[in-house]
């Protein structure tokens, strides 16, 4: 699977989060990911990942930190949302409405 940016132009800091992704999309093929930039100090990011159903939200954390924190202190402030969910969790989550259907930033 691909990873996806969701709306706007890709910089360097979503291209440097991309790449860290895409490591984790290949020990995880199953996963779903998109990501997109809210307005200029914040990043969103989703993963759908069916492996995450006999993790716990501390589990999948740093299971998911353990990719992203090789990034830059800088591009790691940028995430502002990290939404892990399983794929029946979609249905039920509010925070992923946001990704659907994201309310515009005012920045």
């Amino acid at each position: 699977m691909s990873i996806d940016i969701l709306r706007g132009k890709s910089d360097k800091t979503i291209n440097a989060i991309k790449a860290v992704l895409e490591k984790y999309q290949r020990d995880h093929a199953d996963a779903q990911i998109s990501l997109y930039r809210q307005n200029s100090v914040s990043v969103r990011i989703r993963i759908i990942d069916p492996s995450f159903d006999s993790k716990n939200k501390l589990e999948r954390n740093q299971l998911v930190w353990n990719y992203l924190g090789e990034l830059s202190d800088d591009v790691q402030s940028d995430i502002s949302m990290l939404l892990l969910l399983t794929p029946n969790e979609t249905k039920r989550s509010f925070a992923n409405f946001e990704f659907e259907d994201p309310i515009p930033s005012k920045l």
